[in-house]
């Protein structure tokens, strides 16, 4: 075989082995939902910007009984990705370069996609572009985590003509979901897992129940009060409530161009030993004089629980009021 000929096929081969490596270590998780590619050098991730990354991308996630990461991290070297692309839907990739900025790729090396270039002189100014940068990397990763976990869902739907016609809303719910329980002014959506099971609740209450200067106690009054109605134990007087222990996390958001709040915190069965995290959007619909609450909340004693409630979450912010 000519020598030239026989050097270009061992490259050749060599060259697909690698990038065959790269696309199993990349791919791997890069279905996942809320996973972060890191690109880094070694040196630097066990340092004080890998600290920095850690402590932005995997703190824990406000809400939950027990304590799990916001992002599962993966990190891989630099030089191993340098020439080649990754699946993975979020990836940060960080250089020390002659030069400090921050850059946004969108759909950079596969779709959907969201790739941030960070580089610095130093330690000191990359460090700074992560404290600065950070919130606005977690908001597009999160929605478009949102959007992936959507689009998984939206070949098998459940029928929602009865939440429309209850609510004037439209929403998107996967078709493993089932009516567990329907009323006047409430619905009772659920899912079957192994060990337990996931929850969606959509209610509404007068526009005056829920006061803006004293909210917390107002919702957790509100759902205490469909927790007594509706959602009850095994025992006699078992029933849904507010964790009693630990106040609840709360935050004013816009949802969907509503004025709207936040509440995450954990549920127990009273008079039962049952218990959970829960996650409440309460919205503020003047134009129809209510307050359109949906709240998700999942009872899995042996799982992690992030990924069962950014599921929930995931159908919840599919919500659109619609007009009459």
């Amino acid at each position: 075989m000519n020598k030239t000929l026989f050097l270009y096929l061992c490259f050749a081969f060599l060259t697909f082995s690698c990038q065959k490596k790269v696309d199993s270590l990349s791919q791997e998780k890069a279905a996942a939902i809320n996973t972060i590619s890191v690109i880094i050098d070694e040196q630097l991730w066990n340092g004080e910007i890998g600290d920095s990354i850690r402590n932005k991308f995997a703190s824990p996630v406000l809400g939950l009984p027990q304590e799990e990461p916001l992002f599962t991290i993966k990190q891989f070297p630099l030089k191993l990705f340098e020439g080649f692309s990754t699946g993975s839907r979020n990836m940060i990739i960080v250089k020390k370069e002659n030069k400090s900025e921050f850059k946004i790729g969108i759909n950079e090396f596969s779709t959907p996609q969201n790739s941030f270039h960070i580089s610095g002189k130093n330690t000191v100014q990359i460090i700074a572009l992560l404290e600065e940068h950070s919130a606005e990397m977690i908001k597009r990763m999160r929605q478009t985590e949102i959007e992936a976990c959507l689009k998984t869902i939206k070949d098998s739907l459940l029928n929602t003509k009865t939440i429309k016609s209850k609510f004037d809303i439209d929403i998107t719910i996967p078709g493993n979901y089932e009516y567990a329980l329907t009323s006047r002014n409430f619905v009772w959506i659920k899912k079957e897992i192994t060990s337990g099971n996931i929850s969606l609740l959509i209610y509404q209450v007068p526009y005056q129940r829920i006061h803006k200067y004293h909210t917390v106690n107002d919702i957790v009054k509100v759902r205490d009060s469909i927790g007594k109605k509706y959602i009850h134990g095994r025992p006699r007087n078992s029933m849904m409530i507010t964790e009693e222990a630990y106040f609840p996390y709360f935050s004013r958001i816009k949802f969907n161009n509503f004025d709207a709040f936040e509440t995450k915190g954990t549920w127990q069965m009273k008079n039962d030993f049952m218990s959970g995290p829960f996650i409440n959007y309460a919205l503020r619909d003047k134009a129809n004089n209510r307050v359109l609450i949906l709240e998700g909340f999942c009872y899995a004693p042996s799982k992690t629980k992030r990924d069962l409630m950014f599921e929930v979450e995931s159908i919840i912010k599919s919500v659109k009021i619609l007009k009459k």
